[in-house]
C-alpha cells in the first residue's frame, strides 16, 4: 500500500507541476514580476501539501506558532527530507529560503523557485557561495522578509545528531537578528531515497534567541534547542 500511495502521489506531483507550464510562459513573457511568481509557487506548494495529504496521508501539525516575530528574523531548521522545503513556502509565505542550485535543476519548479523566495547558493563555490547568501539575504531583509536556513547542509536521518555546518554563523553575525530555532521530524515519514508513508510531520517553533550573540552561544544555543525537540536523538 506504501509503494502505491506513493506511486500515485508522483504521478499527480507530476500532472499537477506540468499544469504550471501555461502560467510560467505567461509570467516570462510578462519579465518575470516577482509578486505572481511567488503567488504561483505558493499554489504549487499548496497543492504538493494537498495531494500528501489525500493520497499518501502524510499531514502536518504545528506548535509554537505564536513565536513567529512579526519583523524579519533569521529561522533556523533541521533538515530530514524535501518535505519542508516546500512547506516552508506556505508555513512563512514570504520567506526567503537559502537553498541549493541543484533544486532549481527541477523541470517547472525549478523556474519558479529560483524567481521567487529561494536564495540559490552553489555549494561547491566555497567563498562567492558565501558572499551570495549574505548579500541576498541582507536584501530579502531589506524588504521585510525572514530568512530560512538549513545548516546541517543536505538531509540528515531521523535520530542523528544535529550539527551545523559552516556558514550559519557569519549569517547571524551580519544580519543581526533575532533567531526562531525550527524543529521537524519529516524524516520519520518521508526518508530521503524512500518511500513516503501516512502520518502527522510536526513543526516546532521553539523560543527565540536574541541577536548579537557570540557565535559559539548561538550555534551551541540552536543545536541544543532543535536537539532536545526531536527528543534528544543522538545528542
Amino acid at each position: 500500500m506504501t509503494f502505491v500511495r506513493s506511486a500515485t502521489f508522483n504521478a499527480y506531483w507530476a500532472v499537477w507541476t506540468a499544469l504550471f507550464l501555461a502560467p510560467l510562459a505567461v509570467l516570462a513573457a510578462l519579465g518575470a514580476p516577482a509578486r505572481p511568481i511567488r503567488a504561483a509557487t505558493r499554489l504549487w506548494a499548496r497543492g504538493i501539501l494537498f495531494g500528501l495529504a489525500r493520497i499518501v496521508g502524510l499531514r502536518y501539525a504545528e506548535e509554537g506558532r505564536e513565536r513567529i516575530p512579526a519583523e524579519p528574523c533569521l529561522i533556523v531548521a533541521n533538515h530530514q527530507s524535501a518535505w519542508e522545503t516546500l512547506a516552508f513556502l506556505i508555513l512563512v509565505p514570504d520567506v526567503a529560503i537559502i537553498a541549493k542550485r541543484e533544486l532549481v535543476s527541477i523541470p517547472v519548479v525549478g523556474w519558479f523557485l529560483r524567481r521567487s523566495p529561494m536564495i540559490i547558493i552553489d555549494r561547491a563555490n566555497g567563498t562567492q557561495a558565501l558572499r551570495t547568501m549574505i548579500d541576498e539575504s541582507r536584501a530579502a531583509v531589506a524588504q521585510g522578509r525572514s530568512i530560512l536556513i538549513f545548516p546541517e547542509g543536505t538531509r540528515s536521518a531521523f535520530g542523528a545528531p544535529v550539527q551545523f555546518k559552516r556558514g550559519v554563523e557569519l549569517l547571524y553575525n551580519r544580519l543581526g537578528l533575532s533567531v526562531l530555532p525550527v524543529a521537524v521530524d519529516s524524516g520519520l515519514y518521508w526518508p530521503s531515497g524512500s518511500r513516503m508513508r501516512a502520518g502527522t510531520v510536526m513543526v516546532r517553533y521553539l523560543a527565540p534567541l536574541g541577536a548579537g550573540l557570540p557565535t559559539e552561544a548561538f550555534m551551541d544555543g540552536t543545536e541544543r534547542a532543535i536537539q532536545q525537540a526531536l527528543g534528544g536523538q543522538a545528542a
